[in-house]
């Protein structure tokens, strides 16, 4: 029975091609549609997954779970979605993504709904922790999706498109558990993104798609004339587990460089994503509908960074690593300011934060990108992972962890500098990939 369910996740098989006038109707309206099914659907997984942070001071409050205990569960998430990453990857990179995608947001759906039912710690530290497992299961089917309907040269503008997604699911996240939180009680704020979540997984495994070949098109890089160097034949192949690891991911150094730079790019990320509407309530006097909109600010701003940035990069010959770089300088500008703005200038403190969502998200992304710069298509979701993997075991988990315990007993000063040296540590190591470009 097992074979049978994992065999009903394989890559869809590939159809007769169409006529060539039938290419040319059907190439661009189905682009559209996986890049439309792949940006909702990412969205919706940060509905169910950013919202945890913004109504954590009312969880705490309700339940009494101190800082500290907060910061376990984020902790535990992290670790379990670094883990979920790379294993959920792999397996994306060889199944169909509409299947894969559709049951991952059922999934991640339920885990919410029971999370809001329960009151107890232990179960709410497992439940979150399964949640980023599950939720590792999101950026796999996605990245395939797009990696194989669009070319090398398209990749830093319409993955840059397509990573605001999380921007605007993160940003709603964060407004809509707070909302719900206000009105309905905590508890709401799981209720209803599980019901969002519920209604895109039926939406998704109507509407996303696999490859080009599934639907009868040509390879993209035949349909754009943008070919890899290393031939068609050995680009389109499906690979093993084996030769996904040991053919393109371990034996690459670049990979492990970008992987470890992830782990301080992270810490700089989710120290004001998870932590920065408790800051602002517990330091700046900000309500809970203010400390939720600093979560929309990051988010929106984001969005407008990656964009941005994506654009250019293409423009650049794919230099992510020199675009992600140049971000990192005047980022570490806004953390200090961050520090240093005292309270009652809480839209200064806005400001700052948007300033930190339009650079942060930009290596954030660029990481994602220039992973599958350096291997192939085909392994897109496992390079993806990996790099993740390092970001979330290593960076979101200190920081999860180590910032809600410096700040429970040193302070958010001290915790905020901390972030302040991993930021100029992410700087130095990304300096490194300054020439790093597309392999294809």
């Amino acid at each position: 029975m097992l074979t049978d369910l994992l065999g009903w996740f394989h890559p869809a098989p590939p159809r007769p091609r169409l006529p060539p006038a039938e290419v040319e109707r059907l190439y661009p309206r189905y682009r559209w549609r996986i890049f439309e099914s792949a940006f909702i659907a990412y969205a919706t997984f940060y509905v169910v997954r950013n919202n945890f942070a913004p109504v954590s001071r009312e969880i705490g409050a309700a339940l009494h779970y101190d800082k500290a205990m907060i910061g376990n569960i984020l902790a535990g998430t992290a670790i379990a979605y670094g883990i979920g990453k790379l294993v959920m990857g792999c397996l994306a990179d060889r199944s169909d993504a509409r299947k894969y995608a559709a049951v991952a947001m059922l999934l991640t759906a339920a885990l919410n709904f029971i999370f809001g039912a329960t009151t107890h710690y232990s179960a709410h530290l497992i439940l979150w922790t399964l949640n980023g497992f599950v939720q590792g299961m999101g950026y796999g089917p996605c990245s395939r999706g797009l990696s194989h309907w669009f070319s090398a040269r398209e990749r830093g503008t319409v993955f840059g498109f397509w990573n605001t997604s999380h921007n605007v699911g993160g940003g709603i996240a964060g407004l809509l558990a707070a909302k719900c939180a206000e009105h309905w009680g905590w508890t709401s704020a799981f209720f209803v993104p599980g019901l969002i979540a519920t209604c895109c997984a039926v939406y998704l495994f109507w509407r996303m798609l696999d490859t080009p070949q599934s639907q009868g098109l040509p390879p993209v890089e035949e349909y754009k004339n943008d070919y890899p160097a290393e031939g068609t034949e050995r680009h389109e192949r499906e690979l093993t587990t084996r030769e996904l690891f040991f053919t393109y991911i371990l034996p690459n150094k670049m990979l492990w460089l970008i992987a470890i730079a992830n782990i301080f790019v992270y810490i700089a990320r989710y120290s004001m994503v998870d932590w920065g509407p408790t800051y602002l309530k517990d330091v700046k006097g900000a309500s809970l509908a203010q400390g939720g909109l600093s979560t929309l600010i990051i988010e929106f701003s984001g969005a407008v960074g990656m964009l941005t940035m994506g654009w250019l990069s293409d423009r650049v010959g794919g230099r992510r690593g020199m675009v992600s770089t140049l971000c990192m300088i005047p980022l570490l500008g806004a953390f200090a300011g961050i520090i240093f703005t005292p309270p009652g200038m809480l839209w200064l403190d806005m400001c700052l934060f948007g300033l930190v969502g339009f650079l942060v998200y930009v290596p954030v992304m660029f990481l994602g990108v220039m992973s599958l710069d350096l291997t192939t298509k085909k392994a897109v979701g496992t390079a993806a992972g990996f790099v993740g993997c390092f970001g979330n075991l290593g960076g979101r988990v200190i920081q999860g962890k180590g910032l809600g315990w410096i700040a429970q007993y040193y302070g958010w000063d001290p915790a905020l500098w901390a972030v302040l040296g991993c930021t100029f540590i992410a700087l130095v190591l990304l300096a490194f990939t300054w020439n790093v470009r597309p392999r294809g």
